[in-house]
């Protein structure tokens, strides 16, 4: 990737990426990838692992955020699949808004867009949580499927959310799971197994989600029970469960010593 002066600004930056982009394009990969249900249109067939690269390097120069911001929201509108991803590596997660959120997802077209846009960076905005309460009831397939993943995702990384929000989010799942597009119902069984796997209590109150679930007569409620069962029912899960509330506790205990 050529050297970028700042005079250069966000424009010719995304220019430089896109180019990158374009320079890996491969067909194989293309048809490859539409075999696991990806779209092929806009798609030039490049690894997530290249897109990464590509991030750490406009890291690596310590820009302002708000170039960041710019550079990904052209790479955003470019349309091409591989460019989406990038922008999501290499926006500003604190300066995304719900307006910009609704209008990016609008235009995703491939599972893997949708959930790489909530994991790389709408996980770390400050709308993370309004998203995953807002999105779930909505009919759209993606964003309902964003909205769940959101919920997934904050289960893992907001440690210091406390369990009733993530109880509480547990009747928007039930609410969906009879929805037997493929998208959304593997996104509810990932909102359950992640809320699942976060605390005991969160545990019991996932399964406890799943026995209902289990009770009713749509495929996809089944499917998701069976799946959310299979997975936190595991011993080695119960143990890393169980262990991930010791070492909270011990912090916790930690804390409060350190601050007599």
């Amino acid at each position: 990737m050529a050297a970028t002066s700042p005079a250069t600004g966000a424009a010719a930056l995304a220019d430089d990426l896109l180019a990158c982009l374009r320079a890996q394009a491969n067909p194989a990969n293309v048809a490859g990838m539409a075999r696991y249900g990806i779209s092929s249109a806009g798609t030039l067939g490049v690894t997530v692992a290249f897109s990464r690269k590509l991030a750490r390097q406009v890291k690596r120069r310590r820009l302002d955020p708000a170039v960041r911001h710019a550079v990904a929201e052209r790479l955003w509108r470019s349309g091409v699949h591989e460019a989406r991803i990038l922008a999501s590596l290499v926006d500003a997660p604190a300066l995304v808004t719900a307006a910009q959120a609704e209008r990016w997802l609008r235009g995703v077209d491939s599972w893997d867009v949708c959930d790489q846009l909530c994991n790389n960076l709408l996980d770390g905005s400050p709308v993370a949580w309004a998203l995953a309460r807002a999105w779930p009831a909505r009919e759209e397939e993606f964003v309902r499927r964003a909205g769940l993943v959101l919920l997934a995702t904050r289960a893992t990384h907001d440690r210091a959310a406390p369990d009733e929000a993530f109880v509480a989010r547990l009747p928007a799942c039930e609410a969906v799971a009879d929805d037997e597009r493929n998208l959304v119902k593997k996104a509810v069984s990932w909102a359950l197994r992640g809320v699942g796997k976060r605390s005991p209590g969160l545990r019991r109150a996932a399964l406890a989600s799943a026995a209902r679930l289990a009770r009713r007569e749509s495929r996809s409620a089944r499917w998701i029970a069976s799946d959310v069962r299979r997975e936190l029912e595991k011993p080695e899960v119960v143990a890393l469960v169980e262990a991930r509330a010791a070492k909270a506790k011990a912090r916790a205990k930690a804390e409060v010593e350190g601050s007599r």
